[in-house]
């Protein structure tokens, strides 16, 4: 078995590295408009809601990893983070404007 390398498709490989990349970018924007939303929505002190919302980031980034490789094909990787982060977006940019009106 001397100099015999096995080698996996091209396919299987782009296939991960994107899920990879969904988990690692997407994982990131989903958790970081996550603690954002958070602290602009929770009736607390705002020291308090940052420090929650921080908090509740760390669950938010660990969810949207697991999602990235538990689903069956990499584009429902890059749904499964793109669909939040629109809603979260959005959230957050309501809760901002309707604390500053």
């Amino acid at each position: 078995m001397k100099g015999k390398i096995s080698t996996l498709p091209v396919s299987y490989r782009l296939a991960i590295t994107s899920r990879v990349l969904a988990a690692v970018l997407g994982g990131y924007v989903v958790a970081a408009l996550a603690s954002v939303s958070l602290s602009l929505l929770l009736p607390m002190a705002r020291a308090e809601a940052v420090i929650t919302g921080m908090m509740t980031s760390f669950l938010a980034y660990l969810v949207a990893v697991l999602w990235c490789f538990a689903c069956r094909n990499a584009w429902q990787a890059w749904f499964g983070m793109i669909v939040p982060s629109l809603l979260l977006g959005a959230i957050s940019g309501l809760a901002f404007w309707a604390g500053h009106s």
